[in-house]
């Protein structure tokens, strides 16, 4: 994983309120919450994911989703790879697409902390 994704979690990580640092295993990290099922997601202090955390495009990309940190979030592989497969294929303006965009980007907001940790 290329130095740009590490930083990129980072600034993720340091913008969602359900991270904070834990220790795993002896080892100090990031711990916070799936975007889509809460589950418990790691990510080393070098923003290296530790459990299966992967950046989620909010309103993909396919549909003119941006790098911008208010379209990211982090999830599981699983519900990452499952909204890909379901809703990325949609066409632009699709009302389940949407739906979904929306809700997500209201947790993201909800858990949105300025500043850092």
């Amino acid at each position: 994983m290329a130095r740009r994704t590490h930083d990129l979690i980072l600034s993720i990580v340091l913008t969602d309120r359900t991270f904070s640092r834990v220790v795993v295993r002896g080892r100090e990290v990031w711990g916070g919450k799936c975007i889509h099922c809460q589950a418990h997601l790691y990510v080393g202090l070098d923003g290296r994911p530790v459990s299966r955390a992967t950046v989620e495009h909010i309103r993909p990309r396919t549909h003119g989703g941006t790098d911008d940190l208010e379209n990211l979030a982090l999830a599981c592989a699983r519900c990452n790879n499952q909204k890909g497969c379901r809703l990325d294929n949609r066409h632009a303006g699709d009302p389940k697409l949407e739906a979904v965009v929306e809700r997500l980007l209201e947790r993201r907001r909800a858990r949105w902390r300025e500043g850092g940790a």
